[in-house]
C-alpha cells in the first residue's frame, strides 16, 4: 500500500488486507488498544504501520519496548516506509535516538528501550505505544504512559504475548499477568473507550505454517497455547478434559509406523469440517499411537475422502473404522462404505462414556501422539469442561462442537477398554478390543 505524499513522495506500507485481525489494530479509532497476540502474529509490523499513518497526519508518536531488538525492529519497518521523504530532506532522521521528526513542528516518531516508569521519562506522545508489555512493570503506563497523554488527549496501544513460565523470569512487573488483566477489562468495557484483539500465530498469512508447525513441535502444551494461540486463561488443570494426558511421556518424535501394525481409524462427519484420525497399536505392547491427522475442508466428496484414505493406510491392516453420531449418521457412514471404507458406528453413544474410555487410556499411558500432530495437540490443551456459576467444572464440554479430532478420537477411542489388573504386587494392563475380542497384555 503506497499512501502519497504531497504528491511528490510515497510513502510505502505493507499491505494488511489478507491479515484482517491486524488491519483491525492498524485502523482501530479507539481511545484504548490492547492487543494480544500470538509470536509472529505481526504485531510489531502493524505497530510500524500504526505509528506512520498517526504521523503522516502530523501527530508525535512513542513506541516503547523492553529490548533493543524489538526497537529495531520497529525502526527498521518505519524507516522503510518513509525512505523517500527521508531521502528527500523533507524528514529528518535521527539513528542514535530512533527518531523521524518534521523541522519546525512537533511531529515525530521516536522509539525507545523501555522497562519500567524510569526508562520512559522524558517526553510526550499523542500516540503511545507499548509492545511487548507484558515484560514491562505496571508503572511504565500507571507513573509515565498515561500522564504524557494529559496534554492532547492522547491515545494508547497495548501489545503483549500471554507470559510463558520462561518470559515471567525477565519480565519487570510485579504481576506477571497484569497485561492479560487489562486485556480482560478491556473485554468486558462498555464505554466505548477500548479495542480488545484477539490474534494467533496462525492469523498471520504472510508466515510459513510449515515452519510454524515445526517450530511448536517442541513446545510444551502450556507455552503453545500462551505463545502461538495466546490462550492464557487462567485454568486449574480440573477444568482440562484430557488433563490426563501426560505430554512429557506420550508427546514423542514421530518414527516409522511398522507394516505389521494394527491400523484403526476415527472420523467424524460434516460437510465443511470433516476430519479423521489414524492410529496404529503395536501388538507386543498394547500400546497406541496417533500417527496421522485429516482435516482436508469442505468440498470433496464421500469417494475422495476414501482415496485419500486408502492411501495414508496403504500397505497396512485397517482392523476398523469408527465414526458419527451412533443414531443420526448411518447414512453418511453407508455413503463411505459404498466407496470401500467400511465405517461402523461407535458402541458407546454418550460422549462422556465414550471420553473415559480415551481419558482412560490418557491416565495408564498407552495413548502415544506425534509431536507434530499439532491439530490434536492444540485441542487437546484447549478443550475444557464447561463451569458453573462457581467456577466448578460440569460435565458437559465447552464448545465441544469445535473439537473435530477429538470427536474422532472418542469415537474410535471408545471401542478400546483400558483395563488395570492387579496381581500380587504387580499390575498388568490389559487391551481387550470389543468386536474382535483379541487381547494384548503386557
Amino acid at each position: 500500500m503506497a499512501i502519497t505524499l504531497k504528491d511528490e513522495y510515497k510513502v510505502h506500507l505493507r499491505s494488511s488486507k489478507e491479515h484482517p485481525q491486524q488491519d483491525l489494530l492498524i485502523n482501530s479509532t479507539k481511545k484504548r488498544l490492547i492487543a494480544k497476540a500470538g509470536r509472529r502474529f505481526g504485531k510489531t509490523v502493524g505497530a510500524a504501520k500504526k505509528a506512520v499513518k498517526a504521523f503522516l497526519k502530523g501527530k508525535r508518536v512513542l513506541y516503547a519496548a523492553p529490548t533493543i531488538q524489538q526497537v529495531d525492529a520497529f525502526w527498521f519497518e518505519v524507516c522503510k516506509a518513509l525512505r523517500e521523504p527521508i531521502e528527500a530532506g523533507v524528514y529528518k532522521k535521527n539513528e542514535s535516538d530512533h527518531s523521524i521528526t518534521l523541522s519546525g513542528t512537533k511531529q515525530s516518531i521516536k522509539a525507545k528501550t523501555a522497562w519500567n516508569a524510569d526508562t520512559l521519562r522524558g517526553d510526550f506522545a499523542d500516540l503511545l505505544i507499548l509492545d511487548e508489555f507484558q515484560l514491562m512493570a505496571e508503572d511504565a503506563w500507571n507513573e509515565v504512559g498515561a500522564p504524557m497523554l494529559l496534554d492532547n488527549n492522547g491515545d494508547a496501544v497495548f501489545i503483549f504475548t500471554p507470559p510463558s513460565l520462561l518470559s515471567q523470569g525477565t519480565s519487570k512487573a510485579r504481576d506477571p499477568r497484569h497485561a492479560s488483566k487489562m486485556f480482560k477489562k478491556a473485554l468486558e468495557d462498555t464505554t466505548g473507550l477500548w479495542e480488545a484483539i484477539h490474534g494467533s500465530s496462525h492469523d498471520n498469512p504472510f508466515i510459513s505454517q510449515e515452519a510454524l508447525t515445526i517450530i511448536t513441535q517442541d513446545m510444551s502444551l502450556d507455552a503453545y497455547r500462551r505463545e502461538i494461540m495466546a490462550e492464557d486463561d487462567e485454568i486449574e488443570t480440573s477444568w482440562l478434559v484430557y488433563s490426563k494426558f501426560n505430554e512429557r511421556i506420550c508427546k514423542i518424535n514421530r518414527f516409522p509406523i511398522p507394516a505389521n501394525w494394527l491400523i484403526y481409524s476415527g472420523h467424524d462427519f460434516g460437510s465443511a469440517n470433516p476430519a479423521a484420525l489414524f492410529i496404529a497399536q503395536d501388538p507386543g505392547t498394547g500400546n497406541f499411537y496417533c500417527y496421522k491427522e485429516y482435516a482436508p475442508g469442505g468440498g470433496l466428496s464421500a469417494a475422495q475422502h476414501v482415496d485419500n484414505f486408502k492411501e495414508f493406510t496403504k500397505g497396512y491392516n485397517v482392523i476398523k473404522r469408527v465414526g458419527g453420531n451412533q443414531t443420526t449418521e448411518e447414512e453418511i457412514r453407508q455413503a463411505y462404505t459404498a466407496h470401500g471404507w467400511p465405517i461402523i458406528a461407535p458402541k458407546l453413544a454418550k460422549v462422556n462414556a465414550q471420553l473415559d474410555r480415551v481419558i482412560g487410556l490418557m491416565e495408564l499411558n498407552k495413548l502415544f501422539i506425534f509431536s507434530d500432530m499439532t491439530g490434536l495437540l492444540t485441542m487437546i490443551a484447549n478443550c475444557m469442561w464447561e463451569l458453573d456459576q462457581d467456577n466448578k467444572p460440569t460435565n458437559k464440554v465447552k464448545d465441544e462442537a469445535r473439537f473435530h479430532y477429538l470427536a474422532a478420537l472418542r469415537y474410535i477411542g471408545s471401542d478400546f477398554t483400558p483395563e488395570t489388573v492387579k496381581s500380587g504386587t504387580s499390575s498388568r494392563v490389559n487391551y481387550v478390543e470389543n468386536t474382535s475380542r483379541v487381547s494384548y497384555r503386557r
